[in-house]
């Protein structure tokens, strides 16, 4: 891998001319993300912040991850929803340590909020980013379109939140000895999670990766060392290139029933997404000929985000970093899913 990013950088053009069945731009962004996040938890940052947000939140668990689920959401439809997990779900995982919450059902919640928050904007997803550009939408239109099912989304995570934190207690937390702030290390991380996404956005992710890399072995090996490897894997699968399937598909007709009308779209989009999760869904809802209106089926894929674990990359994020069970996870989200797409699909006929 090391070795192919290098030549690369070498010559530009080698990706254009290699033909790859994996989206290597999009792994190397998440092996960046993951290699700077790795460096801000180990600089000892959440060690100190968790505290002060748990004082803040007068030890009500309901009102603690309230605020960190709606911290998230916003969060995420500025940097994306995989960006922020790798920000947000470490700090969860340290909140759950120090308090002895129950971490599945905070990262449940916080993956959600991401999901949810980031369907706000046409640059908080993958997703959303293909169906602004296939559209041709300006951002505010996107917006406007889509802001009353995010507000709708954000509103039944509340309740949620409410219902599952609606017997806890009060959480305290012990007394800690000063945890020493590694500044050097998180001032650098901090510094390459913005020069990724910003290289992200200028369409060069290959460079981002190999200056995270060079950059965190000289200041920060650990980060590099620690790297989650069979989670690369995983994302290595995640990004196999799904063009070439959605050509066939659109060509067969196969998806056209999803044009009947905006319901069927964003039934079809929401479940779709469960089977193969939502950025392959929305490439191959969007090739159908002819394609489907672009407000139920950026609904769609997005409530699809909320579902089972593989219905979005942030969830698989979520669930690797924090180590948690799968079953745990879904006990949360799939309520959360079906009730979102039932009153999505209400909201779809209505307003549609």
């Amino acid at each position: 891998m090391v070795l192919y990013i290098a030549l690369a950088l070498a010559d530009h053009s080698l990706i254009l001319r290699t033909p790859s069945l994996v989206d290597v731009d999009s792994l190397a962004v998440i092996v960046a993300l993951l290699t700077v996040s790795r460096g801000i938890e180990l600089s000892g940052a959440f060690s100190r912040i968790a505290p002060r947000i748990l004082k803040v939140a007068g030890g009500s668990p309901a009102r603690l991850v309230a605020l960190v689920a709606l911290a998230t959401a916003l969060s995420s439809a500025v940097i994306m929803n995989d960006t922020a997990m790798f920000i947000f779900i470490p700090l969860v995982v340290m909140i759950s340590r120090l308090t002895g919450m129950d971490r599945a059902k905070a990262v449940a919640v916080t993956a959600i909020a991401a999901n949810v928050g980031s369907s706000l904007t046409p640059i908080g997803n993958p997703q959303n980013i293909i169906v602004w550009r296939r559209y041709g939408l300006t951002p505010h239109e996107f917006v406007a379109g889509i802001a009353p099912y995010v507000l709708t989304w954000l509103a039944l995570l509340m309740v949620l939140v409410l219902a599952v934190y609606r017997e806890a207690g009060k959480v305290t937390v012990p007394p800690m000895p000063r945890v020493k702030v590694k500044r050097a290390l998180l001032a650098t991380s901090t510094a390459l999670l913005v020069l990724d996404v910003v290289l992200v956005q200028a369409g060069q992710p290959l460079i981002g990766l190999a200056v995270t890399l060079t950059v965190l072995t000289l200041i920060g090996r650990e980060a590099v060392l620690s790297l989650d490897v069979p989670l690369i894997l995983i994302f290595t699968l995640i990004f196999i290139d799904f063009r070439e399937v959605s050509a066939l598909i659109a060509k067969a007709g196969v998806l056209n029933a999803a044009c009947f009308n905006s319901v069927i779209t964003v039934l079809v989009a929401a479940l779709l997404s469960q089977a193969v999760s939502n950025v392959p869904a929305t490439v191959m809802l969007a090739s159908a000929n002819p394609s489907p209106p672009w407000l139920p089926l950026a609904v769609g894929v997005n409530v699809g985000g909320t579902g089972i674990v593989i219905g979005s990359l942030a969830n698989l994020i979520a669930v690797r970093i924090a180590g948690i069970r799968l079953r745990d996870f879904h006990k949360y989200s799939i309520p959360f899913f079906l009730t979102s797409l039932i009153t999505s699909a209400l909201m779809t006929y209505v307003l549609l």
